[in-house]
């Protein structure tokens, strides 16, 4: 890397993460002038700053890139002009500024998330631009292409709707924070803590990783991102201590992919959830947790069984953290991420002015390490870290969150969601399980290439009106959608943290997925769960009932992962028990609708 590049970088990071920070704190600041500048600063790192293949992408990245910052600019200057504009362009130069954003948008998904994604948003605009010659239900009276492309790319829909809001407001700051914690010693601090509360366990390793994997992930978002920081030191350890590959990968990829549901922080999508409905984060992060609770104790339940059958012990006292560097790294993460919580569930600051206060503080530790020495050169390594890993995971998620935006946008102006929505009711006959089945059957087809949160987006369009139409409470629908988007992250034949795990391992794809679906048995069940008992995602509203759908649930799961165990030595026995658990889950769910 040259010096000018990497100055470039410093520079572009730095302007990225105080821009995010400076918003939060200035007050109110246009729509269609914080959304475009975020992202014309995700752009260079997109298109214009990551290595390419050939000389042909290259270029072509560097002309689209610098033409999709200057028409991002060119809308930021003029956006009390496009106001007045209603979402129709005018003129030739706006039909050219519309295709310039659009084609970045779909570029940019491309190199971060490969093909699917921007698929689906073709596909999309393709139906927005000739969906009248769709016949039947399906079709619409048709959109003057001025108004479908001008709503889409220069006013507060598409590309600059709520959804961009939200990667703006919301989940940059967030990941501003998971980038300066992992920066410093807070990564050591919550491995050691892991390996302390879990290493002297039978199976010991593998429930450090769950541990770990909760905790990173909660800070990440990331499945890919937490497999491949935790696995790193978890992996090893397992294949070490004898586990056997494809056991130990799965559960590296199962505790990986719970991360995103495990409160404080989760994942994009909970921030997403956030502005669809309107609602505290804290009420969100409430909800989640004890369906979280619940998919890691089955996980952990699950472990401990294998670790019976294969003879596996705990971690050697040798490898076991000291409390010194115990007491030393934890205060890393845990004083940053105690003043978030006070802030959010004491003080009833918002989500974004939270995570703020936060990272200030978190930033103010990067000065030192472990043995409380300021070394200015080093802090100085590690703000550059953090900077730059803050600002290249808000250009990949903003990537992600506008092309998703363009989707919606599509399904709003056309009204293809309601239209799907329709069909789903129509199909499951007024019955909510089937309701549900084919909303989960939706996820995981979505899920097999969008990446989570896209295709909880996108789901959650279609689906979400459809499950609440058959009776389900809004937060309840999306948390459901949520949860099953991530199926395809365990599931074959895509599975993406299986095959990291696996190749970290060596292991065979294959065996490792069919070990990761019966270890994240909590994934598949635990929405059909919270369905059921609804109390357990309102632990505040009412405790006791909570407490005692977590108890039923957690049976439940208990007995599914034991019978899945016995499947091979008593296949009788452990089909029965696994069958009388799945009918007591599903049977309240088989009547007809309330609604």
């Amino acid at each position: 890397m040259t010096g000018v590049r990497r100055w470039a970088e410093r520079v572009l990071a730095a302007l990225t993460v105080g821009f995010h920070l400076w918003l939060l704190f200035e007050g109110l600041v246009s729509n269609l002038v914080s959304r475009p500048i975020h992202m014309a600063l995700a752009v260079p790192w997109v298109l214009l700053l990551a290595p390419c293949a050939n000389r042909l992408a290259l270029w072509f990245g560097r002309v689209l890139g610098l033409a999709a910052i200057a028409a991002a600019l060119w809308i930021v200057w003029n956006y009390r002009l496009l106001d007045e504009q209603y979402g129709m362009l005018v003129g030739t130069f706006q039909y050219g500024l519309a295709v310039v954003l659009v084609l970045a948008v779909l570029e940019m998904a491309r190199r971060v998330v490969r093909l699917a994604l921007p698929t689906v948003a073709v596909a999309a605009l393709l139906y927005g631009m000739f969906g009248q010659y769709v016949p039947g239900e399906f079709g619409h009276p048709g959109i003057p292409w001025a108004s479908l492309f001008g709503n889409l790319t220069i006013a507060e829909t598409g590309i600059w709707g709520p959804l961009t809001g939200v990667s703006v407001n919301i989940v940059a700051i967030f990941v501003i924070l998971g980038a300066v914690l992992s920066a410093g010693e807070a990564g050591t601090g919550f491995m050691a803590l892991a390996m302390r509360i879990a290493g002297r366990l039978r199976g010991g390793a593998a429930k450090v990783a769950v541990l770990a994997s909760a905790l990173f992930g909660s800070l990440s978002g990331s499945a890919s991102a937490n497999v491949a920081s935790t696995g790193a030191v978890t992996l090893p350890m397992m294949k070490r201590l004898g586990y056997p590959p494809p056991l130990a990968a799965a559960v590296e990829a199962v505790a990986s992919t719970g991360g995103q549901i495990m409160p404080p922080l989760m994942g994009a999508g909970a921030f997403v959830m956030v502005e669809l409905l309107q609602i505290p984060y804290s009420r969100v992060m409430s909800a989640a947790l004890l369906p979280a609770l619940l998919f890691f104790l089955a996980c952990w339940v699950g472990i401990d069984l294998a670790a019976r059958r294969h003879d596996l012990g705990a971690v050697s006292r040798r490898e076991l953290p000291s409390t010194e560097l115990l007491l030393r790294t934890v205060p890393f993460f845990l004083l940053p991420l105690g003043l978030l919580l006070w802030l959010l569930l004491g003080r009833g600051t918002t989500a974004q002015l939270a995570a703020a206060w936060a990272v200030f503080l978190a930033l103010a530790l990067l000065l030192t390490d472990r043995e409380l020495r300021f070394d200015l050169a080093a802090a100085l390594r590690r703000y550059e870290k953090a900077l730059l890993d803050a600002a290249r995971q808000i250009a990949a998620i903003a990537s992600i969150i506008i092309c998703a935006g363009l989707v919606i946008g599509v399904l709003n102006l056309t009204g293809l969601g309601v239209k799907v929505t329709s069909v789903i009711v129509g199909l499951s006959g007024g019955h909510l399980l089937p309701a549900l089945l084919l909303t989960a059957l939706a996820c995981l087809v979505l899920g097999m290439e969008v990446p989570t949160t896209a295709a909880y987006v996108i789901a959650v369009s279609v689906a979400g009106p459809a499950l609440q139409q058959l009776g389900l409470e809004g937060l309840m629908a999306h948390l459901f959608v949520f949860w099953y988007a991530l199926l395809s992250t365990i599931t074959p034949p895509v599975c993406g943290t299986v095959f990291i795990a696996s190749g970290m391992l060596g292991a065979p794809w294959f065996a490792t997925a069919l070990h990761a679906m019966r270890l994240g048995l909590g994934l598949y069940l635990v929405p059909l769960g919270f369905v059921v008992e609804p109390a357990l995602i309102d632990p505040l509203g009412a405790p006791l009932a909570a407490l005692l759908a977590f108890v039923k649930i957690g049976l439940v799961l208990a007995a599914l992962a034991w019978a899945l165990g016995e499947l091979r030595a008593r296949p009788a026995l452990g089909g029965l028990v696994a069958g009388l658990a799945l009918l007591l889950l599903a049977l309240p769910l088989a009547g007809p609708s309330p609604s």
